[in-house]
């Protein structure tokens, strides 16, 4: 771990509620941030995969030292009813189909070592994650595709500020009927004793802790202001609902936010729109550079939050049953040695690669993965669109 005393971080960006720093979040936490000051830290830090990237990721062996300072700076920042939210997603261990424990270890550190509580964790689901690691889940097909990123919401205290009322969603079409023909209240094979409370219609259902958001932005302000100027859009953002989300469930107008490893600073459009004061830091000039399009004059109209309407109730994203494309006969016989060696494909030697002789024969799926590969993932350490 280096322990020397980082530059002081330069301000790059001010705008009515927050400002961009360019350097080590470190610095700004030491010279910008007073103790006790913060009420939400909201971040993506860099993820502990196998593969450098240019945002300069930690490895998973060595992420708990590194995270370390930056959980103690956190600490001293947050107020005493403060809340820090964390997405992080997992990594695979090298050469072989099984999962670091290093995010779970992250988590074991922040409560036993640093003092904060698990509020509660949360699961981000990409329904739009291309199918990876491919080696283990379209090659060998012994693995699911890794569709989910981890939040911790820890805070200083077992009584952070929060209120999920902020955040309700519409009811379902199930919900709806039984609020209209009534429910008998009756005690269920769980054991749960369900009241005549249950049939009272609040206007809207508290959402369950797995936020789902696909990560397919292509043309916003954003991705057009980047390609405009010739800068590389930050590869592996978070959507800014993710943010916008905790933002709203955990602080009040005009609280404190701040996003010590911000990328393209979509945790300061999220608190922007929604008039927190804020402070997003990253240490790469071409990421704050290309942040400056989500902070453009006129952009205020923008910030409107559209009400849902009757039509657009059922615009979710639905998770199928599992089973549902089984009809009740087993396939091939399982690989005994659990896919450690590659099955042969028809017109290939066993363990042999299927070669193809131009790119126009490849299939759709592959060249997408090909070109996520060699395009990358995450900021100053992987992210999104894990591929490793």
């Amino acid at each position: 771990m280096n322990k020397s005393r980082p530059e002081s971080a330069k301000l790059f960006y001010r705008t009515r509620h927050g400002r961009i720093f360019l350097g080590d979040s470190l610095a700004v936490f030491r010279d910008e941030i007073t103790p006790q000051s913060v009420d939400l830290i909201m971040t993506s830090p860099p993820f502990g995969l196998l593969r450098k990237k240019d945002y300069g990721n930690v490895a998973a062996d060595k992420y708990i030292e590194w995270f370390r300072p930056f959980a103690e700076a956190f600490r001293r920042a947050l107020r005493p009813h403060g809340s820090l939210v964390i997405d992080i997603g997992g990594s695979w261990i090298q050469g072989q189909p099984t999962r670091s424990l290093y995010h779970y270890e992250l988590l074991v550190m922040l409560c036993r070592e640093c003092g904060f509580h698990l509020a509660q964790e949360f699961f981000w689901w990409n329904p739009a994650r291309l199918p990876t690691p491919a080696e283990w889940v379209t090659v060998r097909r012994i693995r699911v595709k890794d569709a989910i990123n981890c939040i911790w919401w820890l805070s200083p205290t077992p009584w952070p500020k929060a209120s999920n009322r902020r955040v309700l969603q519409p009811y379902s079409e199930s919900m709806k009927e039984l609020l209209v023909k009534g429910y008998k209240p009756k005690m269920r094979p769980s054991g749960h004793d369900i009241s005549n409370k249950f049939g009272t219609d609040n206007g809207a259902a508290i959402p369950p802790n797995l936020l789902a958001l696909a990560h397919t932005e292509s043309n916003s302000l954003y991705i057009r202001y980047c390609r405009d100027h010739g800068i590389k859009p930050h590869p592996a953002r978070f959507p800014v609902d993710l943010p916008e989300y905790f933002i709203r469930m955990l602080t009040d107008a005009q609280d404190f936010v701040v996003d010590p490893f911000a990328g393209s600073c979509v945790t300061g459009e999220a608190a922007e729109k929604t008039n927190r004061k804020w402070i997003c830091c990253e240490l790469v000039p071409e990421y704050v550079k290309g942040a400056l399009g989500r902070f453009q004059p006129g952009r205020r109209a923008e910030y409107k939050t559209p009400k849902v309407t009757e039509g657009q109730v059922e615009n979710f994203y639905r998770a199928f049953k599992p089973g549902l494309m089984w009809n009740g006969a087993d396939e091939a016989l399982l690989p005994k040695d659990g896919g450690a060696k590659r099955m042969a494909r028809k017109g290939t030697s066993s363990g042999s690669m299927i070669k193809y002789k131009s790119d126009e024969e490849k299939p759709t799926q592959m060249k997408l993965l090909e070109s996520q590969t060699a395009y990358g993932t995450k900021k100053r350490g992987m992210k999104k669109t894990d591929i490793d």
